[in-house]
């Protein structure tokens, strides 16, 4: 039986925390990106486990969720014109 870590995660039902890869992942942004939102305070700060840092995925969630939706842009048709 194997116990990397890999497997490990396969098998567990529930992820309660993410690395920085991995949390800029499932928000959809690159470690780059994510880096600077963390800076500029627009997504969580990570909790500290030991010598490791790990983004809560309630609080990622709770941050993207309150991230603004695309604007609507109107669009100019023909139907426009009379």
């Amino acid at each position: 039986m194997s116990t990397s870590r890999k497997s490990i995660l396969a098998g567990l039902p529930v992820v309660l925390g993410l690395g920085e890869t991995e949390a800029a992942a499932a928000i959809g942004v690159s470690a780059t990106t994510f880096r600077a939102l963390v800076q500029s305070r627009v997504m969580p700060q990570p909790r500290r486990i030991q010598s490791r840092f790990v983004y809560d995925i309630d609080e990622l969630r709770a941050a993207f969720k309150s991230l603004p939706h695309k604007e609507e842009v109107e669009v100019d048709t023909w139907a426009d014109i009379q």
